[in-house]
């Protein structure tokens, strides 16, 4: 289905009957990174499958749009459509808007995925990577003419750069910019539903330290270590993934 929002068109794949259940995607994915959940879940429920906007089928924000307005995005898909209560799987970026989500919604079931929202701890290099970047641009842009600017920063953005970065149009490397460091900690506490936490321990994105301090402070919390798996754990362990959320979700 194609939900209008801002005037701008989000597609959501929707599948199943019953209790309705809302799939978040990480960033740079899509609805069909969980394709084989969403059939999963749609033997018992009615399974909305987001693509964000800015991914997949989506429409881009036409503004830097941060977690919280693809919170509000979601929680107006919600309202609209007389949703109540839904069950939430969030992955990695997903997971950002799944702990927002939480802390201010009733929900029946949170699963986390890898998720993103603790602001991590980044060492001196990286902070001198970031200003140097800042401080070339500038230079760049004040004493060059503009094609030739354009050239070196764009250079120096594909060497030291993230792929997700390097891959996104300039509004969603904006956006990434500005989601990428929002911490969302003081948010846990008040996550009221039972929360499942799925991590892979060799994930480096977003490090199982992170998924320790979700599980000691939202009140009804406990985790899943796929070993041997990183940030995509739930493709990686493809069989534990679908066992635990068959038990989770009450599949038979």
């Amino acid at each position: 289905m194609i939900y209008k929002y801002n005037n701008r068109d989000i597609y959501i794949d929707v599948q199943g009957e019953g209790e309705p259940v809302l799939i978040l995607h990480g960033w740079g994915c899509t609805h069909h990174t969980f394709d084989a959940l969403q059939q999963l879940l749609a033997q018992k429920y009615k399974v909305y499958n987001f693509d964000f906007p800015g991914f997949g089928a989506s429409q881009e924000p036409d503004s830097v749009w941060g977690t919280e307005e693809y919170t509000r995005m979601v929680e107006a898909f919600m309202a609209d459509n007389c949703i109540k209560e839904p069950s939430v799987v969030g992955h990695s970026f997903g997971g950002r808007i799944s702990i927002i989500l939480a802390s201010r919604n009733a929900l029946r079931r949170v699963v986390l995925v890898d998720a993103a929202g603790i602001k991590p701890k980044r060492p001196l290099k990286y902070y001198y990577k970031v200003y140097t970047f800042k401080l070339l641009k500038w230079l760049c842009n004040t004493f060059l003419p503009k094609r030739t600017a354009q050239r070196i920063i764009e250079k120096r953005r594909k060497g030291a750069g993230s792929s997700d970065y390097n891959n996104a149009s300039p509004m969603m490397r904006a956006i990434l910019s500005k989601v990428v460091n929002e911490d969302l900690t003081p948010l846990l506490h008040k996550i009221k539903a039972p929360t499942l936490l799925f991590w892979g321990n060799l994930d480096t994105a977003t490090p199982l330290s992170d998924a320790k301090t979700m599980e000691k402070q939202i009140p009804d919390a406990g985790l899943v270590i796929a070993h041997g798996t990183g940030h995509f754990s739930f493709l990686e362990n493809a069989g534990l993934f679908a066992s635990v959320m068959k038990n989770f979700f009450n599949i038979k």
